[in-house]
């Protein structure tokens, strides 16, 4: 997320969704004025993304807080490997541990798996992408997550790329006619072009697209896209890819593969934080 202020925005929302009129656990719990130093701990292996927010959280309830160490983000390290260790305010600390450790274990789970992905394609020529398919509020986030895990990021919204699915073209009145309307309107813009078989490719290979969008086809099928196509346009399969079958999509000989799994299904990393008196 590039603007600094709509970052602290957020988090401020999630903090305050949280706390409402206050800790009452802590409050009660934790004497005024301790002190304490709170550290947290990868518990599975994996690559970390998401500390910008985490201390924004933590900066948000005390403002002296004090940064010991901060771990690398967008690397892969084993389990056991400190991510960060904050010290000030006991209060302030615990108040702050689940909205901090929300964003950081989300936003690693999706690095993690961005880089496990990243890590199939090796010794391909295929890319993986994410999607549009990201939870509301959180895409910039989200899509930094996977580029921080050695993923590639599609278009950030119906605003920056040109995407031609099945439903603009029915509408339009048939390829040809949605790949003339979208160059007249949006010349400069990537343009893509969404197919499902021998006909509606070669109908985009006559409208010019620059890149077809291999819609929910088999491994035969994919197979007989690229060779049909011979290089005259990039192409993306999509369609329920997961880490078990990334691999072989990527084989057919496709220029990039799709995941909206990188996003919408990423399993959290395992994170714990500990405090101490200090």
């Amino acid at each position: 997320m590039s603007d600094a202020g709509e970052l602290a925005a957020l988090v401020e929302r999630a903090l305050r969704e949280d706390i409402g009129d206050g800790d009452v656990t802590a409050e009660a719990c934790v004497p005024a004025g301790a002190r304490g130093r709170a550290t947290v701990i990868q518990k599975e292996a994996g690559v970390i993304f998401g500390l910008e927010p985490a201390l924004i959280a933590f900066h948000a309830l005390d403002p002296a807080l004090e940064v010991i160490e901060v771990g690398p983000q967008g690397q892969w390290r084993d389990a056991g490997a400190v991510v960060l260790v904050v010290a000030g305010d006991g209060r302030a600390l615990l108040a702050a541990e689940r909205t901090a450790l929300n964003f950081l274990a989300h936003l690693s789970g999706i690095a993690t798996l961005a880089a496990r992905a990243a890590r199939e394609l090796r010794g391909t020529r295929a890319r993986v992408l994410d999607t549009r398919k990201t939870t509301p509020g959180l895409r910039a986030l989200e899509k930094q997550a996977v580029a921080a895990g050695g993923g590639c990021n599609h278009r950030q919204g119906l605003y920056d790329a040109v995407l031609i699915k099945e439903n603009h073209i029915a509408m339009a009145g048939g390829i040809g006619a949605a790949v003339a309307a979208a160059r007249a309107r949006a010349p400069g813009l990537p343009l893509e072009v969404e197919v499902r078989d021998e006909a509606e490719i070669d109908a985009a290979l006559v409208a010019g697209a620059p890149r077809l969008l291999l819609d929910n086809m088999d491994l035969e099928q994919l197979r007989a896209a690229v060779a049909r196509v011979g290089g005259r346009a990039e192409l993306e399969a999509s369609g329920g890819v997961t880490l078990d079958t990334l691999r072989a999509v990527a084989g057919t000989g496709v220029d990039f593969v799709s995941m909206g799994a990188l996003t919408h299904s990423a399993p959290a990393l395992d994170l714990s934080l500990t405090v101490e008196l200090t």
